[in-house]
């Protein structure tokens, strides 16, 4: 049985513990909030480009709409990109993410198609570096024209049915719009050489801190503009709604959806008037530049959400680790007290024996 010593210890180091854990419970809400922020901020844009997208396609020729990421083919190779956190101490934020990827993916190879996984965040990195083989891709090089020119081709060995054919483990460091073109790029790029079939993206979809899904959302083909096919969503449960309210409550943090701001509700109004526009371009060449950037908008307002649940789910699971260690404090305080007690009491019975002795 543990002495008084021990037991201050004990209490010591968790004290120490709750400390540190409270304080980056405060740091992740002030996070969560400028995530927030941010989050809202892109809204307008991705609504702008949205509508004036529609807009073009109800005044265009049919002929003139077609795009390659409009055509849809038979699934056989399909692409999942996986979004999870770049940190841990975040509860079961990462393992939900995961979980959802593995049953999309198996469900997908008991169709037999192919999967390509392609990661976003060092978390997601991990969890799948550890099941699946990365492709293989081997460069060719070729001289013609008396060696005055080459020509490179990169050409893919598949091994597997499942491979990784792409890490972004730091594009969630710093959430850039440049880094997250040149995934949407690259991601454009092989669906147009018909190398995929589909895009899909699984992350944590935000809309408050209680209003919060882990989804599987289709990405390419487009098959309606501005709006989310979502595939696969799992619903918060009633106690981790309770417990995020709580942790936001003592954070300060709002529960509540932010209302629509002035700038959002322009942005759904533009370009929806049933007016003649003039387009200074054709619209196959609009389609060309403006579809391509749409893609990117919608991988860019997913990053920005899972950014935003991840702080709220470390925010969330500090706080109930604050608590834990308050009910850790005191129950050794208890138990301190009654060795405490019973090493006094045993000092008495001893004295008052030694003096009924004499």
């Amino acid at each position: 049985m543990a002495n008084v010593l021990d037991l201050r210890r004990r209490i010591r180091s968790v004290k120490n513990t709750r400390q540190i854990t409270k304080a980056m419970k405060m740091v992740s809400a002030a996070r969560l909030r400028r995530a927030q922020e941010r989050a809202l901020q892109a809204r307008p844009y991705a609504q702008m480009i949205s509508n004036v997208l529609e807009s073009l396609v109800r005044r265009a020729d049919q002929t003139d709409v077609m795009h390659p990421l409009l055509v849809e083919r038979e699934e056989k190779n399909v692409l999942v990109l996986v979004i999870a956190g770049e940190k841990g101490f975040a509860g079961a934020f990462n393992s939900n993410i995961a979980k959802a990827a593995q049953s999309f993916i198996n469900d997908r190879r008991g169709e037999g198609l192919n999967v390509d996984i392609e990661t976003v965040g060092r978390k997601a990195r991990d969890l799948v570096a550890k099941k699946y083989t990365a492709a293989v891709y081997e460069k060719k090089e070729e001289r013609y024209d008396n060696d005055l020119a080459t020509h490179y081709e990169v050409i893919r060995h598949r091994a597997q049915p499942i491979e990784v054919t792409g890490d972004h483990g730091t594009l969630l460091q710093k959430v850039d719009i440049n880094d997250v073109s040149d995934l949407a790029r690259s991601i454009v790029d092989r669906y147009t050489r018909a190398e995929i079939d589909a895009v899909y993206l699984v992350y944590n979809e935000f809309k408050s801190v209680i209003a919060q899904r882990v989804v599987v959302e289709k990405l390419l083909p487009i098959r309606k503009l501005g709006s989310h096919e979502i595939t696969v969503a799992e619903e918060m449960t009633e106690e981790q709604k309770e417990a995020a309210g709580h942790a936001a409550k003592s954070a300060g943090v709002s529960l509540t959806t932010p209302e629509e701001s002035a700038v959002e509700s322009e942005a759904k109004k533009f370009g929806t008037a049933e007016v003649d526009y003039l387009f200074d371009q054709r619209p196959e060449r609009l389609f060309r530049h403006l579809i391509p950037r749409y893609v990117t908008t919608q991988i860019f307002h997913a990053l920005l959400e899972s950014v935003a649940s991840e702080h709220a789910a470390r925010m969330t699971a500090m706080d109930a680790a604050t608590n834990n260690a308050g009910d850790m404090i005191d129950a050794y305080t208890l138990q301190m007290n009654r060795v405490r007690q019973a090493a006094i009491t045993k000092e008495i019975i001893e004295i008052v024996s030694g003096a009924a002795a004499l």
